[in-house]
Order: C-alpha cells, then structure tokens, then sequence
C-alpha cells in the first residue's frame, strides 16, 4: 500500500517536515517514491506549501494520507 506521509528533516530541536509518497512498510525517514511539498512549523504562522496537483494524483492513483497529512492538505486547499 502506498501512502502519503511526513518525513523529519532539520536539526534537534528545530524540525522541518517533507510530505512524501512512500510504501507503507518503508520506515519513517526511509526511501520514498516522490516528494509533494514541504512543512515548517517553526515559522510563525507555520508555512505549508504542497504541489495540489501531484497530490490529486496520487490520492487519485490510491494513496492514503495519514491523518497529519490529511490536516495539512485540507489547510492548504486540497
């Protein structure tokens, strides 16, 4: 199963999250299929920027968001 998830990036204490399409059996911070945007929470307020088309595909092709990746999509418009 595919799904669309975050990924941590950045340093301790100062994150910074990738949205990523990955199999599901992959681990968090492992290999991934493509990258659909980016979320920095650190910024106030936090930015999210997604590319609303690549993400329309692949929910289209059957990729499950998890719920994080859910909020952020409907916060950016999806």
């Amino acid at each position: 199963m595919v799904k669309i998830r975050l990924t941590r990036l950045g340093s301790h204490k100062k994150p910074f999250y990738r949205l990523i399409v990955s199999d599901s059996r992959a681990r968090r911070d492992g290999p991934f299929i493509e990258i659909l945007g980016t979320y920095d929470p650190t910024k106030e307020p936090s930015e999210i920027k997604i590319d609303v088309d690549k993400a329309r595909l692949w929910l289209q092709k059957g990729a499950q968001p998890t719920e994080t990746a859910y909020r952020l999509m409907q916060k950016a418009g999806l």
